[in-house]
């Protein structure tokens, strides 16, 4: 009896997982903004160079004690830095592919742990009347495993949460650095 009850709930498994795999796009694209007081000029740096992200990104708090080993020059196309943190914050690598000072700024943001992951970042500075509008956003394709998570949670809304505090932890540096 247990054995049939424990096949058919396996069976009802498979389906739903078969269904979501069908019909559930793994692209994905999350972003947020906020206006920032203060000139794109002043914020470019805290977007560009990896060792000032680290004094706004909400993953740092994550694992205070997190190895990241820098290669390049910081700040330039080209430079790296690989993190190896707790099984909260993971590890993995950023890398800046492009750069436009004071408005955008490209890392490619790979995942090792606690999984493989390949996304874009995309940093955007659009100056407007009352400040700088701040716009953080991550786009990829994240796979079966992707398509599992945004069917059971709302990813949107995790992350969407993360970027909020990131860019009022921006906000908060930024705009006391004009006091």
């Amino acid at each position: 009896m247990l054995i049939n009850f424990l096949a058919i709930v396996g069976a009802i498994l498979a389906l739903f997982l078969g269904y979501v795999a069908v019909t559930k796009s793994g692209k994905f694209h999350y972003e947020r903004s906020g206006v920032i007081q203060t000139a794109p000029d002043v914020i470019f740096p805290y977007l560009a160079r990896f060792t000032l992200g680290g004094e706004w990104s909400p993953y740092e708090k994550t694992d205070p004690d997190m190895k990241k080993y820098l290669a390049g020059e910081d700040g330039e196309v080209g430079s790296t830095m690989v993190f190896e943190g707790n099984s909260k914050a993971g590890s993995g690598k950023l890398e800046l592919l492009r750069k436009s000072p004071n408005e955008e700024v490209l890392i490619r943001f790979t995942m090792i742990k606690p999984f493989k992951a390949d996304n874009l970042v995309i940093y955007r500075l659009m100056p407007e009347s009352d400040g700088t509008r701040f716009t953080w956003s991550m786009s990829g394709d994240g796979g079966f495993m992707h398509k599992i998570m945004v069917t059971l949670i709302d990813c949107d809304k995790l992350i969407g949460d993360q970027f909020d505090e990131g860019i009022q932890n921006l906000k908060t540096i930024m705009e006391a650095k004009q006091k």
